[in-house]
């Protein structure tokens, strides 16, 4: 903001189309040109840089013009009085700014870019006829002209821009600080990227700080000889990181209604409002009309036909699950068992090394298949929402993943009870896939970004335009960033952005700790130095490898939370069974009292795990106590204002009343 209280007005949104030839930079009805002047009739702020091979088109909004998008929008926004109201520009005053002092997140201000740029619609009565190098593009009545270049490969991406001031304070404060690193500014971070990847660091900090507690304690346990104690020891090391998981999730619950309530964000709000506004609007709605206006008024037709929709969805789903499942069991599971075999047969511990190293780049292809396949499969279900398409890919691709990171593990477990090699394969598969995770998601993106830029010069220098010294530089920042990679997820681009694979590396990671947390406690030291190399890379390649993220409304950890619970319910079966086979060595399965112990064991925690929710409340009271106070207030605003107009229209039909006698009075005389 300036000294005078106005906000400042930067670049946001780039626009990339290509370089014309300067024979045809000048012609009548150019579609750039056209599309420039649009821009600026909107009253968006408009700089043009040239690049080596592309042109530029830079964006940035007056607070005014975004006020005016966000009420064409119906934008809904908190305000003093702790309702939730549409926007109006008139009425500026009344809501709530962000906490970096902004009218608009960086979401919210999204959303009105969009809607403003892809608002270019032809309102004459008839079609425009357009040139771009010669070519004639027919812009029709009606049209969105975004939309048109991008058809026509004219407009090749809209991406936003990053903000070079906050992306520095952001690098020296959060990513380049070793100072303290689980500590992170999660209000810049939700100012600058928005609440999604808010609430994502501000998971993986939580996450890394109550994880000291299972790594102290396995260190303990794995190092520490108790002698005959040991198989009393490993009970309560379970016991204890079943109740912290338990905990440590119903207490995330409460930080994540306590971050949404500080940052004054309405999740319902947000995620319908973004939904709208990027054109994901729910199927099942259009659905439902398409059938309402068929069938009428006929209430008993209609229950049967929503029912009959309803239950044709559920069998969709139905069958996709199938086939994935019976996909994973005919074609996957062959493969994971030859592994597992191989690795029990070879005794050299560098082969073995090696295998898995093998394993690990090879089994990346196949999930990726098998990812292909769940998104074509999702297309055809009826959803309800985008939220719901992306909830359902989810599920499928972690089961995916699933198999292909634990069916190894389960088979030196559960078949050869082989606790030495369960370790060590453990130790592997942590070791490579972290090694690996991060090469992969730290070196590509640069990889890709050193070869466009590469070859981008190389091309200028053939063609003989470095000048005297005949060396070619960038010299625009934003065709820089118009290089780096899109952060985006790997499998499905249109439903997931990159948080998928990253929330995807953090289920499996704690799936590996927890399952089998009896046979390898230390693997919470693992977990843990992970996790906080994790919290930096992961704001290093946001801030420096990729382009901005496009910001996405959603307000929790969505159907990651319900895998992480079912990795717990998994954790309690599995430890369960490895505490049962260190017991009874000898495989006779007999009833004894402590294999009996640990069976009862294992339903208590059950219990447990599913009772625990209900004594710990999922919002802090502080929260409850302020959406009251707000409903109150705002229930006490709106029966002022009812009871303004009732009697306001009360004292107006008495004066009528009046005025009517009166005139009546008159005609008798």
């Amino acid at each position: 903001m300036n000294a005078d209280g106005a906000e400042q007005v930067f670049f946001e949104i780039g626009v990339v189309v290509p370089k014309r030839n300067h024979e045809h930079e000048n012609e009548i009805y150019d579609c750039v040109e056209v599309l420039v002047d649009e821009f600026m009739k909107m009253g968006l702020k408009v700089e043009r840089v040239q690049g080596l091979t592309e042109e530029f088109i830079k964006l940035g909004a007056p607070v005014e013009v975004l006020g005016r998008a966000a009420a064409n929008l119906q934008m809904v926004k908190p305000t003093s009085i702790g309702m939730d109201l549409q926007f109006e520009w008139e009425n500026v005053d009344a809501f709530l700014r962000q906490p970096d002092g902004s009218l608009f997140s960086w979401c919210e201000r999204f959303q009105c870019y969009h809607h403003l740029i892809y608002g270019t619609i032809n309102r004459s009565k008839s079609d425009i006829n357009l040139t771009f190098d010669g070519k004639e593009i027919q812009w029709e009545a009606g049209e969105s002209l975004l939309h048109k270049l991008e058809s026509e490969g004219i407009v090749k991406q809209v991406f936003p821009l990053h903000d070079e001031k906050k992306r520095k304070n952001l690098l020296r404060s959060w990513a380049l600080r070793l100072k303290d690193c689980s500590n992170q500014p999660i209000d810049d971070i939700y100012s600058y990227f928005g609440v999604k990847i808010a609430v994502y660091f501000t998971f993986l900090g939580m996450y890394t700080r109550w994880i000291t507690f299972p790594a102290a304690f396995g260190l303990i346990v794995q190092w520490v000889n108790f002698g005959s104690l040991q198989l009393l020891v490993l009970p309560i090391f379970f016991v204890s990181i079943v109740l912290w998981a338990v905990m440590f999730f119903q207490f995330w619950k409460r930080k994540n209604a306590a971050l949404l309530a500080r940052l004054q964000i309405n999740s319902s709000v947000s995620t319908s409002q973004e939904s709208r506004v990027l054109g994901m609007e729910w199927s099942a709605l259009h659905s439902s009309i398409g059938l309402t206006k068929n069938l009428g008024t006929d209430k008993a037709k209609l229950k049967e036909a929503f029912q009959r929709y309803e239950w044709f969805g559920y069998l969709m789903r139905f069958r996709n699950d199938a086939i994935v499942i019976l996909s994973i069991i005919c074609l996957q599971l062959p493969f994971e068992l030859c592994y597992a075999h191989l690795y029990s047969v070879i005794k050299s511990h560098i082969v073995r090394f090696g295998l898995t190293a093998i394993y690990i780049s090879l089994i990346q292809y196949f999930t990726k298949i098998g990812g292909k396949i769940s998104v074509r499969l999702i297309k055809y279900e009826i959803s309800e929402s985008q939220e719901y398409r992306a909830d359902s890919l989810v599920y499928k691709v972690f089961g995916l993943y699933f198999m292909q990171t634990y069916i190894g593990v389960f088979y030196h477990a559960l078949l050869h009870r082989d606790f030495l090699t369960l370790r060590l394969l453990l130790i592997q598969r942590m070791i490579i896939s972290q090694v690996f995770e991060n090469l992969v998601e730290n070196s590509l993106p640069f990889l890709k970004y050193s070869y466009k830029k590469f070859k981008a010069v190389r091309n200028e220098e053939l063609c003989g335009k470095g000048g005297s010294t005949g060396k070619v530089k960038f010299s625009s920042r934003v065709e820089k960033e118009y290089l780096k990679s899109t952060y985006s997820a790997s499998i499905c681009k249109e439903l997931e952005d990159g948080l998928f694979d990253d929330f995807l590396e953090l289920a499996l990671q704690f799936g590996m700790i927890m399952m089998f947390a009896c046979a390898f406690p230390s693997a919470f030291v693992f977990s843990a130095m992970g996790n906080l190399v994790e919290m930096r890379t992961d704001a290093l390649k946001l801030l420096v490898m990729y382009k901005r993220p496009v910001p996405r409304a959603a307000t929790t950890i969505g159907a990651w939370l319900n895998i992480f619970q079912f990795l717990i319910v998994m954790s309690i079966c599995t430890n369960s069974a490895l505490l049962i086979w260190l017991y009874d060595q000898e495989g006779k399965w007999k009833i004894e009292p402590g294999l009996a112990a640990i069976l009862i064991m294992e339903h208590v925690l059950l219990l447990i795990k599913f009772g625990f929710s209900r004594l710990v409340p999922e919002e802090p009271a502080w929260v409850r106590a302020n959406r009251m106070k707000n409903v109150t207030q705002a229930q006490y605003m709106c029966s002022r204002q009812l009871f303004r107009s009732i009697s306001g229209g009360e004292k107006a039909f008495a004066e009528c009343n009046a005025e009517r006698s009166l005139h009546e009075s008159k005609k008798t005389d």
